[in-house]
């Protein structure tokens, strides 16, 4: 199937988003537009007025001439009849005479009529009129004007003419001649004003073309300064872009002592110092993870020595005094909470150094969480917290680091006994075929935004003054980011203060492009749990494994176990 072609002006609109060169082009084409329609504009305007007025000034002069020499006609003619006595003559040889003369004027028709205001004359003369001219072109206003004037002043009307299925404007001019024995008539000259429309059209297609050819050029040359100043400007922008990518050596060309050359030149400090200053980072960087890694290492010894003496005196303190039994207590306790602080540590310089490494393994999801759950129920029990698991199911089974995603999970875990106030603590696993995803709901305490967003820093506590049961050190949540990075998943929190907290790990599976993760951020409130059956007497109720039904296969964990 053929691709649906872009329409024009979506491809003119993302061109103008993208590229400042032709925003530039085309706001100066359209302002040059609008500029030079309204002074071509008002030129067309003036022009044609300054022509139709001076064509209308020529018939109305022509029109004058025309009616006094007509008059200087008629009155010869009379005066020739009376001498010879043959007044029935006179009409004759008097339109004779106006028709001669109204001929010799080229591209003129007229017409001479009588007029409607006069009473009965001696002599009566018959209307004459041009073959071309037509009478119903003259407005009842016109000749009112013309009858009523007591001189030769001229009256004029603009008119269409119909010439071969089109027009072309013309313009009527009437006087009065006075003939002798038979009254006043009106005297009518029609001039076409073809010539002076023609003149006018080559002259507004004269300026369009003209306009449209400065257009051209004021674009093209709009193109050329824009480009020597944005030129400069893309030019950066890349160079940005690779030190940016890590190219720290891609510096400016500069030419000259212009504005431009001061930009490059700028940049071109800028970069060096940001060079400087990254490579001192990296430096510092690489120092600080070597006496990281060297000093845990040299710790891992006195350590193990430390610990061998303190676990021989946490056996015997029976034997010492309270005082010295307290003390050996507390110096195991302090020891193996060192022994955590070390391997995090060590685990932070492996990240940091980028050296971690995954030991992926088919994985059974919701077993590795019910084993988590297991192994920390003592001790929500302990706090009065009850850990619940709840698995809506389908897609368990994932390829994972089981080592790390067990790290998570207790992370997550002790986090939720030390914060969650005694109350409920539930773990959800569900999946997807794009994802799996694990959520850990508290009904604690809560966290603000801030305290929320901080969450994953290093040795940040939110409340340092809290006393925890799980012996943390401050980096677990910081680890758990870090595993689930390695695994190409998040994690992400949800927090209310008086409400809990719920982190959700999310981690893709192979081949997934767009990744929604299966588990609501809070994860839906689970329904309480039913109350187990009845168990003998002398049954282990604690070490029972959880009976936890999979809607996809309708079995138990406790038969797949068997």
């Amino acid at each position: 199937m053929a691709a649906r072609r872009r329409p024009i002006w979506e491809t003119a609109t993302r061109v103008l988003r993208r590229s400042l060169q032709w925003r530039v082009v085309a706001a100066s084409m359209a302002l040059s537009t609008l500029a030079l329609v309204g002074v071509f504009g008002y030129m067309s305007l003036s022009v044609g007025q300054n022509l139709f007025e001076t064509r209308r000034d020529e018939a109305l002069v022509e029109a004058v001439r025309a009616s006094g020499e007509m008059q200087q006609i008629f009155d010869e003619a009379v005066t020739a009849t009376l001498t010879s006595g043959e007044v029935d003559s006179l009409q004759d040889r008097a339109l004779d005479a106006v028709t001669g003369l109204i001929a010799s004027r080229t591209s003129t028709e007229y017409a001479m009529l009588r007029s409607d205001r006069q009473g009965e004359t001696l002599l009566q003369m018959n209307d004459v009129q041009s073959q071309a001219f037509d009478t119903d072109l003259l407005s009842s206003e016109l000749r009112a004007s013309v009858a009523s004037a007591s001189d030769t002043t001229p009256y004029y009307q603009s008119v269409r003419l119909e010439q071969g299925g089109g027009s072309e404007p013309a313009i009527v001019v009437g006087t009065t001649v006075d003939v002798p024995l038979a009254g006043r008539y009106e005297l009518y000259l029609q001039t076409s004003l073809q010539s002076t429309q023609a003149t006018l059209g080559f002259m507004q297609l004269t300026m369009v073309l003209g306009g449209l050819a400065l257009i051209a050029l004021i674009g093209l040359i709009t193109w050329f300064v824009a480009r020597m100043v944005v030129g400069p400007v893309q030019q950066a922008a890349d160079s940005a872009a690779r030190i940016a990518a890590g190219e720290l050596d891609v510096r400016i060309p500069v030419r000259g002592d212009d504005e431009v050359a001061t930009l490059g030149r700028s940049f071109n400090d800028m970069a060096d110092s940001i060079q400087v200053q990254i490579n001192e980072l990296a430096t510092l960087s690489t120092v600080q993870q070597r006496f990281v890694s060297d000093v845990s290492h040299e710790l891992r010894t006195p350590l193990t020595t430390i610990k061998l003496a303190g676990d021989v005196l946490h056996d015997r303190r029976e034997a010492f005094d309270p005082v010295a039994g307290r003390t050996v207590e507390l110096l195991h306790t302090q020891v193996e909470r060192f022994e955590r602080l070390l391997a995090d540590l060590l685990e932070l310089s492996r990240f940091d150094a980028r050296a971690a490494q995954l030991e992926i393994e088919p994985t059974n999801l919701v077993r590795l969480a019910q084993g988590e759950i297991s192994a920390l129920e003592p001790l929500a029990a302990e706090r009065g917290s009850e850990l619940r698991l709840v698995a809506p199911g389908g897609h368990f089974e994932a390829e994972v680091d089981p080592r790390r995603i067990r790290r998570i999970l207790q992370n997550l875990l002790g986090n939720a006994i030390d914060h969650g106030e005694g109350r409920p603590i539930v773990v959800t696993v569900d999946s997807s075929s794009d994802a799996a995803a694990i959520a850990v709901r508290d009904h604690g305490v809560g966290m603000t935004e801030e305290e929320a967003s901080r969450v994953f820093d290093r040795f940040w506590r939110a409340d340092p003054s809290r006393q925890r049961r799980t012996g943390g050190t401050g980096l677990g949540l910081s680890i758990s980011r870090d595993d689930a990075a390695l695994h190409g998943g998040w994690i992400d929190v949800w927090s209310r203060p008086g409400e809990g907290t719920a982190f959700r790990l999310t981690l893709p599976r192979a081949g997934a492009r767009t990744v929604v993760s299966p588990i609501d951020l809070p994860p839906a409130e689970a329904p309480p749990p039913a109350e187990p059956p009845a168990r003998a007497a002398d049954e282990d109720t604690a070490s029972a494994p959880i009976a936890l039904v999979d809607p996809a296969t309708r079995t138990t964990t406790e038969e797949v176990e068997r």
